[in-house]
C-alpha cells in the first residue's frame, strides 16, 4: 500500500473518532467553548508603572580577580552575577563607573529606576565617597516624590551602614566567609511590607532550617549594635538575622523605615549565577530565592517614575561591553564587566 494510501485511511479513522460530547467532563477548555471573546480584552498594564525598567549598578575597584584578569590602573569591575540577577527579574543595567568623572555619573543616575551596590572589599576612598554621594542622591529622589529603590548587598549594606551612623568604625568581626547557613526571621518584622512579601510560606520557612542562603564577609553588625545606635534604628527594620561559624548573631536583611531601601549580609546573586565555590546552594529551593528577590527589585523600579531618554540610555546600557570570563583565573566571579578608567 503506498505512503498516501495510508494518509487517506488515517485522516478517515481520525474523522470517525467521536469528540466528547458536552455532557462529558473535559480539562481542555477550548476558547470557542469561552464564548465571544473581545479582541481588546486583555486589561490595559498600569499606567503608573514603567515596564522598561533600568538598574544602575555600581562598579567595585579592581579586577575582581586580583589582578590576574587586568592590573590596569583604574580599572573596576562589576560581577556578571548582578547583572543576570537583575536581567533575570525583566530590567535592564547602567553601569555606574565609579570612578568617572562626577558630573557624568549623576547624569548616569538619571537614566536609572533605582540602584543596587555590590559586594566587595573598598570601604575607603574615591570609593566611599562615590557610594555616599550616590545613597544621598537616592534618599533626595525619594524625598522629591520619585519612588527610587536601592538595593544594597554584603559590602553595599555595610558601608550604607556606616553613612548613616556617621560612624566609620561601627562594624564588627564575623567568621562568614564562603558559608551557606540557615536565616532567621525577626519575630516583629513586616514580612508582608519587605521583600519577602511573595515568598511562599514553604520556602520561608525551608530558609530557616536549610542553609539556602550564601554568606561571603569578615564584617557585619549585630542586632543589639544596631539597635542601640539612634541613627541606624530610626532608618532601619531588621527583618532577618543569621550566625556564623562561631556562633555570633549578625544582622542579615533589613529595610528602611521610610524609603525603598533594602539591605543584604548575604548575596542573593550567587544562588543562581556564581559557581566558583562548591558551597554556593544551587537547589531549586535556593535559585527561588533569587529569582523573588530579584522580583521584588525590579517591581519597585517599575514604581519610579523616571523616564530616561533613548538614545542616551541605548549608549550607557551594559550590553555596549562584553563580560570577561575570569572562572579560569582561579577564585573568584564566573565573569566580570571590566570598565577602564584613565
Amino acid at each position: 500500500m503506498s505512503s498516501g494510501a495510508v494518509w487517506v485511511l488515517f485522516l478517515l479513522a481520525f474523522s470517525l473518532c467521536p469528540l466528547p460530547s458536552a455532557g462529558v467532563r473535559s480539562d481542555i477548555v477550548l476558547p470557542s467553548q469561552l464564548g465571544p471573546v473581545s479582541p481588546c480584552s486583555c486589561p490595559a498594564p498600569d499606567p503608573n508603572l514603567y515596564y522598561q525598567p533600568v538598574i544602575g549598578i555600581v562598579s567595585h575597584p579592581g579586577d575582581g580577580a586580583s589582578g590576574r584578569l587586568s592590573n590596569e590602573t583604574g580599572v573596576s569591575y562589576i560581577a556578571a552575577s548582578y547583572v543576570k540577577f537583575v536581567e533575570a527579574a525583566g530590567a535592564r543595567v547602567v553601569p555606574l563607573i565609579y570612578n568617572e568623572p562626577p558630573e557624568k555619573l549623576l547624569k548616569k543616575l538619571e537614566l536609572v529606576n533605582g540602584v543596587l551596590f555590590t559586594g566587595g572589599w573598598a570601604k575607603n576612598g574615591l570609593y566611599f565617597e562615590t557610594v555616599t554621594k550616590i545613597f544621598k542622591k537616592i534618599l533626595e529622589k525619594n524625598d522629591a516624590g520619585d519612588h527610587f529603590p536601592l538595593y544594597a548587598v554584603c559590602l553595599g549594606f555595610e558601608l550604607i551602614t556606616m553613612i548613616i551612623s556617621e560612624d566609620n568604625n561601627i562594624l564588627e568581626e564575623f567568621t562568614a566567609s564562603n558559608q551557606a547557613s540557615t536565616i532567621q526571621f525577626v519575630e516583629s518584622a513586616k514580612i508582608e511590607e519587605s521583600l519577602f512579601q511573595r515568598f511562599p510560606p514553604e520556602l520561608l520557612r525551608k530558609m530557616t532550617t536549610d542553609c539556602l542562603v550564601m554568606q561571603n564577609h569578615r564584617y557585619g553588625i549585630s542586632p543589639g549594635k544596631l539597635l542601640d545606635n539612634r541613627k541606624l534604628s530610626s532608618f532601619f527594620e531588621i527583618l532577618t538575622t543569621c550566625s556564623d561559624e562561631d556562633d555570633k548573631v549578625y544582622v542579615s536583611t533589613v529595610r528602611s523605615r521610610n524609603y525603598p531601601v533594602t539591605g543584604f549580609q548575604w548575596h542573593p546573586e550567587k544562588n543562581a549565577f556564581e559557581w566558583g565555590s562548591p558551597r554556593i546552594p544551587h537547589t531549586e529551593n535556593a535559585v527561588q530565592i533569587t529569582q523573588y528577590v530579584a522580583n521584588f527589585l525590579v517591581s519597585e523600579a517599575r514604581k519610579s517614575i523616571n523616564r530616561p531618554f533613548t538614545q542616551e540610555l541605548l549608549d550607557n546600557l551594559v550590553y555596549n561591553y562584553s563580560p570577561t570570563y575570569g572562572g579560569k583565573a582561579g577564585k573568584g566571579y564566573d565573569e566580570v564587566y571590566l570598565f577602564a578608567q584613565a
